[in-house]
């Protein structure tokens, strides 16, 4: 461990993954406080690269905060039950990797606007913080196998989003106004959840390349479906589609097209 740290003094990287630990040792937080014997202080650098996955460890410290310029954390494949508000200050953080815990909450995280990457996959969430807003630089988004019933509406800020997954969790509607602001969107997998129709906008996803909304409850496609003239794959499968909307013969680049376990006598109208 001595030998491990000493190195990320020196790189600013620290992968401590698959160690078996119950807790992170307390040398991470001290950072460059830690300078060992025969170590120069100006020869240390600020951690910038923090991996703790598929680790045991049930929490986190509020000492992260002695970390300011981290720009990557990931304590994917934990026992964490929740995260300290301590995050949503690191104002460097571009990637936070937090899937496969027992999460059941997100601490504000607002203040961490150089946030890029967020994957809260396969936690407890049953929503989003409003404060997510607040990163404008957010480019994907990874929330699936949670329990989010609806996306909150400040979400519409972040229009450079490049790549939503919501897939398995209990959305009923994906709002009109965040459709309007993600015009930059080119894959959104919204499959497994509540939903009983696509926004009627969809076509001002000009850019989308891939859709994946298979096992909902969507009884039609929009007209507008015209305007995702980038669209490849489209995959609406176990869904109450009776028909298709003749719109969707414009769709030039589609090559899969999935519609299977849907209405038997399915037309074009």
């Amino acid at each position: 461990m001595d030998r491990v740290l000493k190195a990320a003094r020196t790189s600013g990287s620290l992968n401590l993954s698959n160690r078996s630990l119950r807790e992170v040792p307390n040398e991470v937080y001290q950072s460059l406080d830690a300078v060992g014997e025969g170590e120069n202080w100006w020869e240390a650098v600020d951690l910038a690269k923090l991996i703790l996955a598929h680790n045991n460890i049930e929490s986190l410290r509020e000492d992260l905060r002695n970390l300011p310029l981290l720009t990557v954390l990931n304590v994917s494949h934990n026992k964490l039950s929740e995260l300290p508000a301590a995050i949503g200050e690191l104002q460097m953080l571009k990637s936070l990797d937090v899937a496969f815990n027992s999460i059941s909450k997100l601490p504000e995280i607002g203040s961490a606007t150089s946030l890029v990457k967020l994957d809260c996959s396969s936690n407890q969430l049953k929503e989003l913080p409003c404060s997510l807003g607040r990163c404008l630089n957010l480019s994907e988004l990874k929330a699936s196998n949670n329990c989010i019933a609806s996306l909150p509406k400040e979400l519409a800020n972040c229009s450079k989003l490049l790549k939503l997954d919501v897939e398995g969790n209990k959305l009923a509607s994906i709002s009109e106004n965040l459709i309007a602001s993600w015009t930059a969107l080119t894959e959104v997998n919204a499959s497994k959840n509540l939903l009983s129709g696509m926004p009627e906008n969809i076509g001002s996803l000009s850019r989308l390349v891939r859709l994946d909304l298979h096992q909902n409850r969507i009884v039609s496609i929009p007209a507008s479906i015209k305007g995702c003239y980038s669209l490849m794959e489209l995959f609406m499968g176990n869904n109450a589609l009776s028909t298709l909307p003749k719109e969707m013969g414009e769709l030039s680049q589609l090559g899969t097209l999935d519609l299977h376990s849907n209405q038997d006598e399915m037309k074009f109208s």
